[in-house]
């Protein structure tokens, strides 16, 4: 209980608020009986009672040496909206600290400036999927003692919202299109456009205007799709892909430790089915249950898979192995001086003549590598020694042999010989 009355121009504190709304309307007491029992006046009980908020304190605002600067700064920017506070401080002549007052025209600023609302953007279902790389900071074993960081593709669906992605050898344009398809194939379906931005294997704007590479185009056209490439420096362009990098990096990566690219995209892909059933606080609902509708208004998979991954033909030469990226790769050395055809995806390199199987090995990624088939090199080590035993045949024939006078008389040898033994 108060032993003072308080003044009427006080804020009563919470407890007393309470207690006065508690004596009137759990009690019954009157107005003038809860001001005696609280020692304030039947005004403070009046305004307890008729408040439905607990009181709060507010601290009157003091005074800033800002303020009586503040008609000239207001002028300034009527005039001129985007002036440096710099040259506002020049033009109004403050001697002061400078942080009170960069405040000061930080909050007025916005009144004299156009407003700028940020667009929200709908995607319908099947309409696109945004795509990106992203590089985990995080060392991943590429075998034969070497450690990098292979980049990740990352695709997630405009309209539902899901997510997925896979870890690929390379950035370039034979592993990121075999990539594309490994996910897109995944969905079983795939959207009528695909967004990127200036990735080197898609494309580059040049004269205003972005040109896809040969490869790309091909890969669009056999799937009879969109490519859209963003403007340079837009990353809102791809906001959804760019907050799913850092939703893996910040919810995927932490704590995980990863024994090869294989164990990486296992990893990953178990964590992307518990993420994509997660709830996306922008749709108010988990994207799995936006899926079924997304995938039903994409585009069905063609009847031919398109070409992607590595295709090239080459002559083996006499050391027997064909070079795929920075790794070379043994074939049977019977395929010597033949003209081999070489395909290779995300996991396997073929080697083949005419139809007929040479070589198939798993993809290296690790660099400058050798990778040898055992049964290769015995062949190679046979046909070496099947050569050695190969005798050369020995040429009986008759040879004349001269006579040796027959130097000395076309030297004149004979008579000087002659001469010096008669002498």
């Amino acid at each position: 209980m108060l032993t003072h009355p308080v003044n009427d121009h006080e804020v009563l504190n919470v407890e007393d608020w309470a207690e006065i709304r508690r004596l009137h309307r759990g009690e019954g007491m009157a107005i003038r009986a809860i001001a005696r029992r609280m020692n304030v006046s039947k005004n403070t009980v009046k305004k307890a009672l008729a408040s439905h908020e607990p009181p709060k304190y507010q601290r009157k605002p003091q005074g800033s040496a800002v303020d009586a600067f503040e008609p000239q700064i207001r002028a300034l920017l009527t005039e001129f909206p985007d002036m440096p506070t710099t040259v506002i401080i020049e033009r109004v002549g403050w001697q002061r600290g400078r942080t009170v007052f960069f405040e000061r025209v930080q909050q007025l600023r916005p009144l004299f400036q156009p407003v700028d609302p940020a667009s929200r953007t709908e995607y319908q279902p099947g309409e696109l999927a945004q795509c990106d790389l992203w590089f985990p900071p995080v060392d991943v074993p590429l075998g034969f003692g070497h450690a990098g960081r292979p980049p990740v593709l990352v695709l997630v669906s405009g309209y539902s919202r899901i997510i997925t992605a896979t870890m690929i050898p390379t950035r370039q344009s034979p592993d990121l299109l075999a990539g594309h398809w490994a996910l897109i194939s995944g969905w079983g379906r795939f959207p009528r456009t695909l967004v990127w931005d200036n990735e080197s294997a898609v494309g580059q704007w040049r004269g205003g205007k972005p040109q896809l590479t040969e490869t790309m185009n091909a890969f669009r056209g056999s799937l009879g799709i969109k490519v859209r490439q963003c403007r340079p420096r837009d990353p809102e362009a791809k906001g959804l892909v760019e907050r799913a990098n850092g939703y893996l990096e910040t919810s995927f990566l932490p704590g995980r430790i990863f024994t090869s690219p294989t164990d990486f995209n296992t990893q990953l892909l178990d964590w992307l089915a518990k993420a994509n059933q997660r709830h996306h606080r922008r749709l108010e609902c988990r994207p799995v249950d936006r899926w079924d509708a997304d995938r039903a208004a994409m585009l069905e998979l063609p009847p031919v898979d398109p070409v992607v991954g590595w295709r090239f033909t080459t002559r083996l030469p006499r050391d027997y192995y064909v070079r795929l990226d920075s790794n070379d790769y043994s074939v049977h050395p019977g395929a010597i001086g033949r003209r081999v055809e070489v395909s290779a995806d995300l996991d396997e390199v073929v080697i083949s003549s005419a139809g007929t199987e040479l070589a198939r090995h798993q993809r290296c990624w690790a660099d400058h590598q050798s990778i040898t088939d055992p049964d290769h090199a015995a062949a190679a080590a046979d046909l070496r020694n099947a050569r050695r035993l190969v005798s050369v045949p020995t040429i009986e024939a008759d040879v004349e042999h001269r006579n040796l006078s027959d130097y000395d008389r076309m030297f004149d040898l004979d008579e000087a010989n002659g001469s010096e033994e008669i002498a």
